[in-house]
Order: C-alpha cells, then structure tokens, then sequence
C-alpha cells in the first residue's frame, strides 16, 4: 500500500505542535469563542500548512521587536510620533516592486514632513507584508440571488465572485508568508540601502508642492527647506541619514496563521509573533474573554486594540488589564476609531479614564474606519474633510486633557487612485469609475496622503491652532 504524503505532513505537524506546547498556556485561546475565524474547506490542507508554516523562518526578528516597544515607549511617554500607514488588505498580484515601493515612498514622505512640525522622532510602520486577512460583517454576500462567503481578503479566499474563489483555502496562508517575505526584503532594502535619504525625501515633497492646488502649504514647505540647507551648510552627516527603521504591523486577525508563526526568544523564552513588528487586534475582535486577546496577551510583542464608539472606559481597562498587566511602557497601543461625529463627544471620557487609572498606553487615532459612506454612484467612500475633522478632534481631546496624541494610523497607497473624495486637488465620484481600486475599502491616494502629513504638521508646529482642517 502506497503511503499518503498528507499524513506524513500531517504527523510532522503533530510534532511541532507538541514541541511548541511546552509554551505555558500559549494555546489557550483554542478552547475560548474565536470571533472571524474561517471555515477551512480541507482539514487535510489546513493542518499541512499550518506544518509548513511551523518550519519556516521567521519573518521579523525579536531583536527588532523589542527596538520597537522602546520606540513606542518613546511615543507614549510624549518624545515621538507614530505613524501607521498603507493598504486596507494587501492583495498577492499588488506586492510589487513598484507599488511597495510607493507605499514605504509615501510613508517617508508624511514622516519627514510630520518630523520637522512635530520636532520629534516619528516611529514609521506600514500596514504591510501581512494584512491579507480582513474582518466580514456578515458571513455571506448575495448578488442577483446567488449566495457565496464572504470575500475575507487573499489570505483566506479570493475577490471574485464564484464558489471556487470563495473558497476557504488554507494553502493561501503559505503564499501569505512568501509574500509578506518577499516584501519585507524589499522594504528593508529601499530603507536601509539609500532610497530614505532625506535629502531625497525632501526632493520628493518639493515635486508635490509643484502642484498649484498645495500653494497653501508653501511657506511651510519653504520652511523644510531652508532647515535641510542649514543642515547640509552645518556639516551634518547625511550618511547617517540614508537609512531608517521601517518597522511591520497588520490585524492579527487570523491566528492559525499568527499561531504558526510564533517563535521562542532564544535569549529570554518568552514567545515572539515573528509574522510581523506589531499587531492590533480589530473591534470586532477585542472580547475581553476572547481567543484574540488571549493569544496577543501571551506574545512580547506591541499590540495595539481598536478602540471604535461604543467602548467604555471599563472596556479599555479591562483591555489593559488582559494585555499589559505589568504596565510596561511601549506594550499597549489604542487605536481610536470614532468617527467625526462622535471624537470629541466619546474620546475624552475615555481618555480621562485611562489617564486617571495611571494608564499610559500610545495614544493613535483612526480616522478612517469611522468615516465610511456609500456615494452616489454606489461606491463605498470616505470624504477628506471629514477624515481630517476626526484628526482634529482627536488632537483637541489629548490638548485639553494633558495626554500625548501619539499618532495616526491610515489606509493609503502610494498610487493615483480615486476611492477618497475631496482634497485640495479634488477627488471627486465622478473619478471612481477608472480610479477605484481597493478591494475592501477606500483609501487616501499619494497627494491626499501627504496634504493630510503637512495638515497635521500645522497642529504639531502651532498646538494653539488646535485643528488640521481640511
């Protein structure tokens, strides 16, 4: 009798997962309500990738995690800025060389414009080499009467609309990790060989202020200009300027894949998520006594938690309390995501809340996910100003409550695309239908990208101003 492949793959799986277990309490968010998670079409196929992804090197290293957590300390306690940046969900045909290159192009672009008006470090992060999972309000989608899952981003199904694409296949998450590698690879060679210069960064903004429409920030600009001329005139070592951390992070959204993933720290024994830097856990994932937060509470890693209009200050501290026990600086991010209408009427008391528990997690607006509407022509949309109205009231919260607005987190692309109304050059609907790209949702183009970074300079330059307007 021939033997199965499949079940030798399957009992090299066995073993990992018994050698891993040895991890004190590490697997037992399997036993808890799992919000998200896929219905995978081949257990057979399930268990030999997740074998597969067992085996494989990690992705990013604990060395550079804990760099992270002491840069993120540096944001939480007022001494940096963060920000999170790129696409909503990545997709596998999107990762190349011309578009990650954008999108890290882009990133460096809002830090360097934000450094100078901030007049501090700014931590970048690109939503980038793992945010190929998105969360499904609904399990199913119909369209003229057929009924199909839920497009789940690339990790887990396809786009289109058939029952083959829609299929939950597990043998995408392997494709997931080598392209998340292969992206990193590129990432880690456009900022550490010479493409982050900031004298080329700033070459790069004088071309956008070439547009007429940004005249408005042109004395800001001539600013930034004349500081990169005194630098140079004062002999500092660009050199020391052509490299710069760029650092991972994406929804741990789908923890088969974040499971198969974590490693040992050989120098403490602690586990490490290795899939990325940094991970956030959704608000349609943060159940206190959910398998997501139990899994994230167990790994060294920064996380950072969703925070959208409904939470309470008991939520956040319960939060707190499950993710960040020791209260160690750098640990816990909140992401806020509110929406315009409701910043600056829910944000304060929770803010106060954290604040007055002793609490000093980073504090990071979202300003998109609150934001979301149906244009006219049908195409779900986000309007700049109301984006940039959130901003606003986020930073008018933290001014008057003595809190450090720590940073933002963005979906954007580095490429022309129309999917944001509004902007100084405008987007409008009449654009979507040769421009509108994403699969899930919309996000801010390159020049809307960096008008918000110049926008939110005026705030870090000027806190009397209180409000980057659109």
């Amino acid at each position: 009798m021939t033997e199965d492949p499949r079940e030798k793959i399957l009992a090299f799986g066995t073993a990992i997962s018994e050698g891993a277990a040895d991890i004190p309490g590490l697997d037992h968010w399997r036993s808890l309500p799992i919000a998200q998670a896929p219905s995978w079409a081949d257990e057979a196929d399930h268990h030999a990738a997740v074998a597969e992804l067992s085996a494989l090197p990690p992705l990013v290293f604990a060395g550079e995690v804990d760099l992270l957590r002491a840069r993120l300390a540096d944001v939480a306690q007022g001494r940096a800025f963060l920000l999170q940046g790129g696409d909503c969900a990545e997709t596998f045909a999107g990762s190349t060389a011309n578009r990650i290159s954008a999108r890290v192009k882009t990133i460096l672009q809002m830090a360097a414009v934000l450094t100078y008006g901030a007049s501090m470090p700014v931590v970048k992060m690109g939503r980038i080499a793992g945010q190929f999972a998105k969360p499904r309000s609904s399990d199913t989608e119909t369209r003229d009467g057929v009924t199909l899952p839920s497009f789940r981003g690339e990790i887990v199904n396809g786009y289109e609309f058939t029952e083959q694409a829609r299929r939950h296949d597990a043998r995408r998450m392997v494709q997931a990790y080598h392209t998340s590698a292969s992206t990193l690879n590129l990432v880690r060679a456009f900022t550490q060989g010479g493409f982050a210069d900031l004298r080329s960064v700033h070459q790069w903004n004088q071309g956008f202020m070439a547009n007429p429409a940004y005249a408005q920030y042109e004395e800001m600009a001539a600013e930034i200009d004349r500081a990169v001329r005194f630098m140079n005139a004062a002999g500092v070592d660009f050199e020391a300027m052509r490299r710069t951390e760029f650092y991972s992070a994406h929804e741990a959204l789908l923890l088969d894949y974040e499971r198969a993933l974590t490693r040992v720290d050989s120098r403490s024994g602690d586990p490490c998520a290795t899939s990325a830097h940094f991970l956030w856990i959704g608000e349609r994932t943060r159940q206190v006594d959910g398998a997501h937060v139990d899994f994230l509470s167990r790994v060294r890693n920064p996380i950072g938690v969703k925070l959208g209009p409904t939470t309470t200050v008991a939520d956040a501290l319960e939060l707190a309390e499950r993710l960040d026990p020791e209260r160690e600086p750098g640990r816990l991010t909140f992401i806020t995501r509110m929406g315009a209408e409701r910043i600056r009427d829910v944000l304060p008391g929770i803010v106060e809340g954290v604040r007055d528990a002793g609490l000093e997690p980073v504090w990071v607006t979202d300003p998109m996910h609150g934001n979301t509407v149906t244009a006219a022509n049908g195409y779900k949309t986000r309007r700049f100003e109301d984006v940039m109205d959130e901003v606003s009231g986020f930073f008018e919260v933290h001014r008057e409550l003595g809190t450090h607005p720590g940073g933002m987190h963005v979906e954007l692309t580095g490429d022309d695309v129309a999917e944001c109304l509004g902007g100084s050059d405008p987007i409008n609907e009449a654009d979507f239908d040769a421009r509108y790209e994403t699969l899930c949702d919309p996000r801010l183009n390159h020049q809307q990208s960096l008008e918000m970074a110049f926008k939110v300079t005026e705030a870090l330059s000027h806190p009397e101003r209180r409000a980057p307007r659109a």
